[in-house]
């Protein structure tokens, strides 16, 4: 077998891996009544529409937000610490966001400094955190 082949295999293992647990996360939300579910939410700061969606979309649902930041020079882990609720603002808005591809395609060729304000529902904040961080 070719490398190649490998590579193609290893991957479908691994999306295949990935559907289970995701399964496995949705059935395990789906087992809690709707009072543990709402505490889940409020603890997480959430509405538990948002969290149920969350839930559906998988760990990597905001993996864009966490390029683009490093991308545009913005340091997640101190932003986590002086702006956590912008952070978790801004996860929420790129892990329910309809522009996934186009997003994907501009960090995977890099253009998103180019061009995330313009379809980017973040930009507003990442605008505001550069500004005040030059």
């Amino acid at each position: 077998m070719s490398k190649q082949h490998h590579r193609v295999v290893d991957r479908v293992v691994d999306a295949f891996g990935n559907w289970l647990k995701r399964r496995r996360d949705i059935r395990e939300m789906r087992e809690l009544d709707s009072g543990e579910f709402a505490k889940v939410a409020h603890e997480l700061n959430v509405a538990t529409t948002d969290l149920d969606k969350f839930v559906h979309q998988g760990p990597h649902a905001a993996d864009e937000l966490s390029t683009l930041l490093t991308l545009l020079g913005i340091d997640r882990d101190a932003l986590s610490r002086t702006e956590p609720l912008a952070l978790r603002d801004m996860t929420r808005v790129c892990a329910s966001c309809q522009q996934k591809r186009r997003c994907d395609r501009d960090l995977g060729t890099g253009a998103s400094a180019q061009h995330y304000e313009e379809y980017c529902l973040n930009a507003p904040t990442i605008d505001e955190l550069k500004t005040k961080a030059g």
